[in-house]
């Protein structure tokens, strides 16, 4: 039997006053399915109901890869703007071309022409800073440019001291 005379079976028992758990039981279907036919039956009618079944997932699958024209526009539209963010990007796009993409998806396109990252996490996380365990086992010093001034010549020179006592 097809679906749609189960649903006409099941319309017709539950009008006989049936309990929907032994409907579900004489038609071998679940009890939450005759639950939501019975329900669609209510709201739209018999036929009406009927119809709305026969017609649902008939259309296309939306398709989930970006086609390669949205691409190109998103790569333009990166190096028109001068590198610019994945919502200015979005709005471009929403603006000159009537194309709506989540920026997700934008900077999933980005990632295949560029290497991107954040602005925000500039330098990456480093090793583990050596310990001493004896004296002068270890020496950790911050490079810095102090120029020809008298001062920092004085500072070198005594540092070099206290390094080498």
């Amino acid at each position: 039997m097809t679906n749609e005379t189960l649903i006409v079976l099941c319309w017709e028992l539950y009008e006989q006053r049936m309990a929907k758990r032994q409907i579900a039981q004489r038609l071998g279907k679940h009890r939450e399915t005759i639950a939501l036919w019975i329900s669609g039956i209510e709201e739209y009618g018999l036929l009406g109901f009927l119809d709305k079944y026969k017609l649902a997932k008939k259309g296309e699958r939306k398709r989930r890869q970006v086609d390669y024209l949205i691409k190109r526009w998103v790569w333009e539209i990166r190096e028109r703007e001068y590198d610019c963010c994945g919502q200015k990007v979005q709005y471009f796009l929403e603006r000159e071309k009537k194309v709506h993409l989540s920026v997700p998806k934008i900077y999933e396109i980005l990632a295949e022409k560029y290497v991107i990252r954040s602005k925000w996490k500039k330098n990456k996380q480093r090793g583990q800073v050596p310990t001493a365990i004896a004296r002068r086992q270890v020496i950790q010093m911050d490079t810095t440019t102090l120029g020809n001034s008298l001062p920092s010549r004085r500072l070198i020179s005594s540092v070099k001291k206290w390094m080498f006592c």
